[in-house]
């Protein structure tokens, strides 16, 4: 070989020797982040819609994307304005934290409860299914916290069975 042809065959050969090995653990390029349909987003919310009517409730529910951002809003009728603001602060929280908003009163004491748009009472919980989240559903408008996370739960519960398929 000549001498020009021997170098640049030994840079190469050290070149591909210094590459970088990637650990089985490695990130991907690209994360991939499952999304809810409008479809289902609106199933969920029309379920917690319709499981407060059977409890005799009309309420605001607000469904989020896992980023936070509103997919679905419902109120009902008679339900007041002010139940569309609670329950998207309801759905946003809970997908921050991904936990039910209820199992997070006790942060609202401190320096998080001045955050705007978050809500730490009952009625917010986040929407997974097979280890995935997908986002979260917010309810306001019931009498207590609790019945508004009865609510939510029904409407994360009208379409985990379908996203569990996925």
């Amino acid at each position: 070989m000549r001498p020009t042809t021997q170098r640049i065959t030994s840079l190469l050969i050290g070149l591909l020797l210094m590459q970088p090995v990637m650990a089985d653990d490695a990130q991907p390029p690209v994360i991939k982040v499952p999304k809810l349909s409008m479809e289902m987003a609106l199933k969920a919310a029309e379920a917690a819609v319709h499981d407060c009517r059977a409890k005799g409730i009309q309420i605001g529910v607000t469904v989020v994307d896992r980023g936070g951002a509103a997919q679905a809003v419902l109120r009902d009728v008679l339900a007041p304005d002010l139940t569309l603001e609670i329950s998207k602060m309801k759905a946003y929280t809970a997908v921050s934290f991904t936990a039910a908003t209820s199992s997070l009163e006790s942060r609202g004491q401190g320096a998080l409860g001045r955050v705007p748009g978050l809500f730490f009472g009952a009625g917010g919980v986040p929407i997974e299914a097979g280890g995935q989240v997908y986002g979260a559903i917010g309810v306001s408008g019931a009498p207590s916290g609790t019945t508004d996370e009865e609510c939510a739960k029904a409407g994360a519960k009208a379409i985990e069975s379908e996203l569990e398929l996925l």
